[in-house]
């Protein structure tokens, strides 16, 4: 089975959505010279969480910084196309890249808490983006947001330590709480199970399904059987395109496309 970058292509699937929150058209990606996305298309539905699978290298993480503008660290990438956040193009020169990065939050693969206390991780935000008007706003913020990551019972008698001295599990859930702080739209997540115990993990992917509630989420992972379990739709990437999209139980039990197959029964990747 081959698949070369130039070979002509169509996605399969659905990749819209009748209720967007982040629309993507016709989305590329150069890093220099070398083309790393090629003319990807998709909806991130409102309160949905949607997976993006595929080998390594094949273009899903460089997708995913492309919709908060991660991208435009790296001096080298260039990206066209247009992305919008509620009908907003997030490329205009009026977006507030800082502004765009609280509405949009992201969680990495390994986490990387502040060097600083569990409190100040979660304060960090509000009070950057002026969220709190007192104190008294701010230890609401702080509580509300630990309890939302699920992680509030065993860091209140703590708050004052150092969160880098938690587990690797609750570091990972600290980081969803500093995210979802600022009251982001889109929680953004690059493997966020990678470098967990499959405990912590189980954790990791309970939270998902609550904060599906109140946001819309796009996760990147290596693990078929976790997109199973968290996520409703998934996308399948193959050297930079979106080869197929759809509701995930259709995904992995009637893959359309033979490249999405093969990767689903394990012939590659």
């Amino acid at each position: 089975m081959s698949f070369k970058e130039n070979q002509e292509y169509q996605t399969v699937g659905n990749a819209f959505s009748d209720d967007p929150m982040i629309t993507c058209r016709n989305v590329d990606v150069f890093y220099a010279d070398k083309q790393a996305i090629f003319d990807v298309s998709l909806d991130i539905a409102k309160n949905e969480v949607l997976a993006m699978i595929g080998p390594s290298g094949c273009g899903k993480s460089t997708f995913l910084r492309c919709l908060n503008r991660m991208n435009d660290t790296i001096d080298i990438c260039r990206v066209s196309g247009e992305i919008t956040l509620h009908n907003e193009n997030i490329h205009s020169r009026e977006t507030d890249v800082v502004y765009l990065r609280a509405r949009v939050g992201m969680v990495f693969q390994k986490p990387n808490p502040f060097p600083k206390s569990v409190y100040e991780n979660v304060a960090y935000g509000p009070r950057l983006h002026g969220l709190a008007e007192t104190k008294s706003d701010l230890n609401e913020i702080v509580e509300s947001s630990l309890r939302r990551a699920g992680l509030w019972k065993e860091v209140k008698d703590r708050l004052e330590q150092a969160g880098t001295g938690l587990s690797g599990g609750q570091q990972q859930r600290l980081c969803i709480a500093r995210a979802i702080a600022i009251q982001p739209e889109v929680i953004l997540m690059d493997e966020p199970c990678s470098a967990l115990d499959p405990i912590a993990t189980s954790v990791i992917e309970e939270l998902i399904d609550e904060l599906k509630q109140q946001y819309s989420i796009c996760i990147v992972t290596h693990s078929m059987q976790q997109a199973a379990r968290v996520s409703q739709r998934t996308a399948y990437f193959h050297l930079g395109k979106l080869i197929e999209i759809g509701l995930t139980d259709d995904i992995f039990t009637h893959p359309v496309h033979e490249l999405t197959e093969g990767y689903i029964t394990g012939r590659f990747g």
